[in-house]
Formats: C-alpha cells, sequence, structure tokens
C-alpha cells in the first residue's frame, strides 16, 4: 500500500479549493446566476399568475376563445411552451456564454493531474 495516496488527495483537494477560489469560477458561477435568478423569478410569477387567475377570476380564466378552448386551457398549455422556451433559452445561454469557460476551467484543472 502506497503512502502517496493522502499527499495526492490532499494536493487535489488543494487544486479545487484554488480553482474554486478563482476569479474565473467566480465569475461563471456570476453569469449562471445571472440566467438563472430572473428567468427563475420570472417562470414562478407567470405559474402563480396562473394559479391565482385559476382560482380568483374563475369566469375570465372560463372565457371562450374558440369552441370549447378557453382561456385557462390556453394558460395551461402555455406554461408547457414557457418551459421548453426557458430549457431553450438556456441551452443557447450556457453553449455562448458557461461552457467555453468550464471548458477552459477543466482542462487546467486536469492538466495539473499529470
Amino acid at each position: 500500500m502506497s503512502t502517496d495516496a493522502p499527499e495526492k488527495s490532499t494536493a487535489t483537494s488543494d487544486r479545487y479549493e484554488q480553482t474554486a477560489a478563482s476569479p474565473e469560477f467566480a465569475g461563471l458561477r456570476s453569469a449562471l446566476r445571472r440566467f438563472v435568478f430572473p428567468m427563475t423569478i420570472a417562470f414562478f410569477t407567470w405559474y402563480a399568475l396562473y394559479v391565482i387567475l385559476s382560482a380568483y377570476a374563475r369566469d375570465f380564466m372560463g372565457t371562450k376563445v374558440v369552441g370549447n378552448i378557453n382561456v385557462a386551457l390556453i394558460f395551461g398549455l402555455l406554461q408547457f411552451a414557457s418551459t421548453f422556451l426557458i430549457a431553450w433559452l438556456y441551452a443557447r445561454y450556457a453553449g455562448r456564454r458557461l461552457d467555453p469557460v468550464a471548458g477552459q476551467i477543466k482542462a487546467e484543472l486536469e492538466g495539473g493531474d499529470q
């Protein structure tokens, strides 16, 4: 059994701590938060509006738009559409702003293993 294992583990731990404290990692976390927090607030607000209108504005939500399709059904379907839109927007944002920086950080971190 080798005695190098604890030293290697400590060195790896130190590198991870240094990476987490680096300005690049802080910038990556900040960029993620700039997308996630506003989008989460917007989605929860939109969802809460749907729930509140369904509970307290039944006449409005029951308004027929076309045939048997009412406002509540349209709002419900728009919940699904907004979920897919947010996922698509996040994928674009991550591909442009997050993935390149994360890849660079990962390469630097893995480069230290050699």
